[in-house]
């Protein structure tokens, strides 16, 4: 009778996430699939940037946006995680896997492609495009801590500045870019959708186009003035031989900017499904499997030709960059990579006692429905 009765009462189940065939947002996925274009593009003008003052200024006012846009949506898609067993899963096999896999990968390549037999193979010292997957580690995980803070957005903005006078941080795991790029992650954690609709007013896309032309020409003027590391935030002031107070003034002012381009980057993103709309749930890939490709055109010499660095050249890289990236998002790379990307690893992982219960009682409850049948 007490086991009938226990039957008849319902268990609580842990909540459960969205289920997966939920609707996707074509904003965003399109404001991922333009970012990561960018980025593409962007590594793609390094090997020509030092013979044309518009390309670098280009660059800059590129680089103080992209990434940042990147790592805003980053965080407003991390306003759920909590440490619950299923999400910290998906954390290790969805980023801590793929940044062992892709850091030793990067570092082979380097060793063997650019001939460097000292490369080493260190998962404390992320190489090229590979810190990110470290810092979204980190953010993701003190999380919680954003959400239980009173003024998570400031805070986030001390450790930056405190971090940029900070030379004693070192190079483990990238941690520089780790704190100066937390602000933009813990904003995308405090921000609303009701916010990313405001930015894509008819008014903010007219008020983005002057705004960008300024931002060129800035860029443009910058060129001989003010060093491009500033935009990698990857060093302390100090590793710049700047005055330390420039410090947490840069990172105010470029924080300031940043957000200001941002905002014109989303103001411009289309909110309708377009062709490229289904390649944003694929940036990952793109972004980190772009780099062997221009690391591997750079070490070939495929740079040096001379008619790379005039006009033309230079547009057709960025192109050819583009579609690149582009093809590297595509359904089919995923699948062939999603068992690097996506690993399925529930061998390595404890299962919980709650999941044991629920498929013990499903097994007692298969007899009795067979024998009511």
């Amino acid at each position: 009778m007490f086991s009938a009765a226990a039957d008849a009462v319902p268990r609580p189940r842990p909540p459960q996430d969205p289920p997966s065939h939920k609707q996707r947002d074509a904003f965003f996925d399109n404001a991922k699939y333009l970012a990561i274009v960018l980025v593409a593009v962007a590594h793609s003008w390094e090997p020509l940037k030092g013979d044309s003052r518009i390309l670098e200024g280009v660059y800059t006012v590129v680089y103080s946006f992209h990434m940042p846009a990147f790592i805003v949506i980053s965080g407003f898609f991390s306003r759920s995680f909590d440490m619950r067993p299923d999400r910290l899963k998906r954390l290790v096999t969805g980023v801590a896997v793929p940044y062992i896999v892709f850091e030793t990968a990067y570092s082979l390549f380097k060793r063997y492609a650019d001939h460097d037999p000292g490369m080493e193979i260190s998962l404390l010292d992320p190489w090229f495009l590979t810190w990110f997957l470290v810092a979204l580690f980190i953010w993701r995980l003190t999380t919680p801590i954003w959400k239980l803070v009173r003024w998570p957005l400031p805070l986030a903005l001390g450790i930056a500045m405190l971090a940029s006078v900070t030379p004693d941080i070192g190079d483990d795991l990238d941690l520089q870019r780790v704190l100066q790029f937390l602000p933009y992650f813990v904003l995308g954690l405090v921000m609303k959708p009701e916010h990313f609709r405001m930015v894509r007013r008819r008014s903010m896309r007219i008020a983005a186009v002057p705004v960008f032309a300024a931002a060129l020409a800035v860029g443009w003027w910058a060129v001989p003035r003010m060093a491009t590391e500033w935009f990698y935030h990857r060093n302390a002031v100090q590793e710049m031989g700047a005055p330390w107070w420039t410090g947490p003034v840069m990172v105010l002012a470029m924080f300031g900017s940043s957000l200001l381009l941002t905002a014109c980057f989303f103001a411009w993103v289309p909110g309708r499904r377009m062709w490229f709309t289904a390649l944003g749930a694929g940036t990952l890939y793109g972004y980190l499997l772009h780099g062997f490709l221009i690391k591997g055109a750079d070490f070939a010499g495929w740079f040096d030709h001379p008619w790379l660095h005039r006009p033309a050249g230079e547009l057709f890289v960025s192109a050819l960059a583009a579609l690149a990236v582009t093809l590297l998002c595509t359904a089919p790379v995923r699948r062939v990579l999603r068992c690097v990307m996506e690993p399925d690893m529930n061998w390595a992982f404890r299962r919980e006692a709650a999941e044991v219960a629920r498929e013990r009682e499903q097994k007692a409850a298969a007899p009795r429905e067979k024998v009511s049948a």
